[in-house]
């Protein structure tokens, strides 16, 4: 072949890995793909880390295992065509990533040990951890590159160097976003990549028992029904309901009891106070209603009965 043209360049010969940035032990398919040459009638061999491990007519397609965190897949894809053979050189570096997400503007009790929950309008917050090791040791994610996709679109304005997180507004039509990013060294030889698909959830409200002396019972949630006997004061958790700060005034609170509103208050209006007159009894039926009037689509309803 030495001194001799080849009829197919070797850059007329493409290939694609799937996925792109494999992780720890995942399968990676490996496949070439030509316009000026007919790969399906020519003798390929695969060679991986010196060893020949598949060879035959048409053997475009290969799939290996990726290896652990920090080592790296050799591969040679020998391709022998009519007039020489050509080389493709493949390396597999698998690294980790993991996306998390919450809502930074949804309401959380005290003491919730779970996170915030975006709803319809939410401002989301999503954070990459990238793990890649190189010669035994973990790169800083400070120092690498962050390349963000929002519902597979680019979105440069949040990457770069050290750009390790994304922040956006979830759309009212769209039941899911998919956010993904690919996070590389400088010289882009160490990568890992990841995607995740964010939906929207509804507020939902939870009533507990507020005691005189230890406050708001937040262990146990009222059931239905829920019976009382003189005085109480009912709490009620409008949980990932936006704003997250509930006193602000574009969160109305309507208090139902059999379908009477009940006056509007002014401070704590996600507390109620309930008085049974004595040698009375029967049920009675509590609701709420939490509307966001600057969010058309941000609203939560509750209903138990009390009986008493």
């Amino acid at each position: 072949m030495a001194g001799r043209a080849l009829a197919v360049s070797p850059s007329a010969i493409s290939v694609s890995i799937n996925p792109q940035n494999p992780a720890s032990y995942e399968n990676v398919t490996i496949s070439l793909s030509s316009y000026a040459a007919n790969l399906g009638t020519v003798n390929i061999s695969w060679i991986v880390n010196g060893k020949s491990v598949l060879s035959g007519i048409g053997k475009s397609s290969f799939q290996v295992t990726a290896g652990a965190s920090g080592t790296e897949t050799r591969i040679i894809a020998k391709i022998f065509l009519p007039d020489g053979e050509i080389d493709k050189n493949i390396i597999i570096r698998p690294a980790e990533l993991v996306l998390l997400f919450e809502a930074t503007d949804s309401y959380l009790p005290p003491f919730y040990k779970g996170k915030a929950l975006p709803t319809e309008g939410s401002e989301i917050k999503v954070v990459a951890l990238p793990e890649i090791k190189i010669g035994g040791s973990l790169a800083s994610p400070k120092t690498l590159t962050y390349e963000w996709k929002k519902d597979y679109e680019n979105s440069p304005g949040d990457s770069g160097y050290g750009r390790s997180f994304l922040v956006y507004s979830n759309d009212y039509l769209d039941e899911a976003s998919n956010i993904s990013v690919v996070a590389s060294t400088i010289d882009g030889k160490y990568s890992s990549g990841g995607n995740i698909n964010i939906g929207s959830y509804q507020p939902q409200i939870a009533f507990y028992k507020k005691d005189g002396e230890l406050g708001t019972l937040w262990e146990k949630a009222l059931p239905n029904p829920y019976r009382i006997t003189g005085e109480e004061i009912i709490v009620a958790v409008p949980y990932f309901i936006s704003p997250a700060d509930i006193r602000r005034p574009e969160l109305a609170f309507r208090w139902f009891i059999n379908n009477l509103m009940l006056p509007p208050k002014i401070v704590e209006k996600n507390v109620i106070p309930l008085r049974v007159e004595g040698g009375v009894s029967g049920v009675s039926k509590l609701r709420l209603e939490i509307e966001n009037t600057d969010k058309i689509f941000e609203s939560a309803s509750k209903e138990i009965n009390i009986e008493f």
